[in-house]
This record gives structure tokens, C-alpha cells and sequence, in this order.
């Protein structure tokens, strides 16, 4: 569906008695729309065929990746403040210092305007939250919050490998790639990570110094999405 007929049809479907149209069209379209109904071959029939099957973490790592590609300041938070912190072994996480990013972000131009201090604390607030509902932080309304132990899955990895494989990303470019840091991942676990995917069959790695050669075994996402939901 387009997103508009995606919000016609949750609000034709009464699944969404509490909500008011309004809210409904800003999940639709500006939240879900984004993150899932993007590109030529949007990634929610992929979603659709691996929900049933996936753990709960599995399927929430994966939405994770759409919702940084969708959400650039969420993608750089988990990047440039989370991992470091993880790295460093701090052991908890204050929106103090979530705001202290994003006004940085603010001051550094990285907006398109200037945000307000509302706006900055209110942003700070959904960065915090978000990588509360990710499994990133500890939940609940809390102005410090407890890093927890995150570490990707295999199947997040074949996932995310076939996802910027089929993007038209060469071999060397993809083990480099962004999204992958959003994992606490550099290239040189992405190497590794990649020749574990080998023990499930799911792909075939020659790493020779910097040059790195992927045998891809699926012919498509829909192939990969179907062995994965076999388990």
C-alpha cells in the first residue's frame, strides 16, 4: 500500500479506538511510512514474511536498522555516544547527556533550522527512550539509565549483509558500512561475524589482507527471508 492508503485503511480497520485520526495519520506517515515504505522494494514485505518466526529481539534488531536509516540522529546517537560509552565501561546513561548531544548536533548545523530548547529536550527525551525500547538502555521513566549488554544475531547479520548486498554495495564497501556500527562493529568484525554465516551456509568469505570476496548463496531478499524464517 501507499502510506495513504495504509492510514485509510488502520483507520477504516477500528483497531485503533484510542487513537485519534490525527495521531493515527502521524504514526502512518510520518513514523512507519519512513522507516518500512521506502525504496522501489519496500522492506515490509520482508518484515511481513520474517515477523511470524523471528525471536522478539531478532525482529527488534532488525527494525532497528530501518529506524536509524529513517531517524539519522538515532543512527549517530547509537553511533558516536552509546558504543563509546559501552566501549569505555560506563555502566549508565543520563539524558543529560543526550541533550548535550543533540545540541551539539544543533549547534554544528546538522538540523535544517535551529531547534528551540523545547524541541532539543523534547529530541533528547526520544533518543533515550527509543534506545530503551531497542534493549540498548534500561526501561521506564528514568533520567539515568543502566547501559545493557547488545550484541547482534546472526540472523541480524545475514539480514543486514543481503540487505546492502542487493542495494548494489560492492564486497569491500559493504563490510565498511555504517549500519553495521550500530552493532558496536567495525570491519574487522564484520569480517568475522561473516565467516560465522558461513557455518550456517548463508554465504562463502575470502579475506585476503584488505580485499574481501562474499559468496552470496540467495538469489534475492525473499529467498534469504524464507530460510530465515525456517530457522
Amino acid at each position: 500500500m501507499e502510506p495513504t492508503e495504509l492510514k485509510q485503511a488502520a483507520l477504516d480497520s477500528g483497531s485503533f479506538p484510542n487513537v485519534t485520526a490525527r495521531r493515527l495519520r502521524n504514526v502512518v506517515i510520518e513514523c512507519f511510512a519512513p522507516r518500512y515504505l521506502y525504496g522501489d522494494r519496500p522492506p515490509v514485505a520482508h518484515l511481513k514474511a520474517l515477523a511470524p518466526s523471528l525471536s522478539a529481539s531478532d525482529f527488534s534488531q532488525i527494525l532497528l536498522i530501518h529506524t536509524c536509516r529513517a531517524n539519522q540522529i538515532l543512527g549517530d546517537f547509537i553511533r558516536e555516544i552509546y558504543w563509546p560509552r559501552y566501549a569505555g565501561g560506563q555502566t549508565h546513561f543520563s539524558n543529560g547527556e543526550a541533550k548535550s548531544f543533540v545540541t551539539r548536533a544543533v549547534d554544528d548545523g546538522k538540523t535544517a533550522s535551529r531547534w528551540s530548547a523545547a524541541t532539543i529536550h523534547k529530541v533528547s527525551g526520544y533518543l533515550a527512550g527509543c534506545c530503551a525500547d531497542f534493549g540498548l538502555l534500561e526501561r521506564g521513566r528514568k533520567s539515568v539509565r543502566k547501559l545493557l549488554s547488545f550484541h547482534s544475531s546472526s540472523t541480524t547479520i545475514a539480514y543486514l549483509a543481503y540487505n546492502l548486498h542487493f542495494s548494489g554495495l560492492g564486497d569491500n564497501a559493504l563490510i565498511t558500512h555504517e549500519d553495521f556500527q550500530l552493532f558496536g562493529m567495525e570491519r574487522a568484525d564484520v569480517v568475522e561475524e561473516l565467516k560465522r554465516l558461513t557455518l550456517h551456509g548463508h554465504v562463502i568469505v575470502q579475506a585476503a589482507g584488505d580485499v574481501v570476496r562474499i559468496g552470496w548463496k540467495y538469489p534475492s531478499m525473499e529467498a534469504l527471508c524464507d530460510v530465515l524464517a525456517q530457522g
